[in-house]
């Protein structure tokens, strides 16, 4: 072990009951975990949200899904031409994809071909999220 390490150990063994006590709340409140969860096993756990935020921030999101949320009645035809040129669909899937909404347009793209698509089919008069 290393100088630090012992010379925490050495304090601790001088601490109270009391002190030691008091010792584990302020870890508990500091680092946000709970020591009476595992006293059995002797390992600290974090409460799940930290645990989740935690991925959430180093994990970025790359693929994105292109949902068509919503098809105006009047603007149908041209939203189903921009479908057909978007996914390469024949002219019964396409219609059945636009008359079906909210249905997904592309799955697992990047964000700027996501975004594209967005562009385009807002542009007709589609509603649209990424997801």
């Amino acid at each position: 072990m290393s100088d630090k390490i012992n010379s925490i150990i050495e304090e601790l063994k001088s601490l109270t009951l009391l002190e030691a006590a008091d010792l584990v709340k302020q870890i508990e409140d500091t680092f946000g975990v709970d020591a009476s969860v595992a006293a059995g096993s002797g390992v600290v756990m974090m409460p799940a949200e930290s645990s989740e935020s935690l991925l959430e921030s180093t994990e970025e999101k790359t693929e994105f899904d292109v949902i068509l949320e919503e098809v105006p009645a009047p603007k149908k035809i041209t939203i189903l031409k921009v479908v057909r040129s978007l996914t390469a669909l024949g002219l019964k899937e396409a219609k059945e994809l636009v008359e079906s909404a909210p249905k997904p347009i592309k799955e697992s793209t990047s964000k700027e071909d996501a975004e594209e698509i967005r562009s385009k089919l807002e542009e007709v008069g589609a509603k649209v999220s990424i997801k």
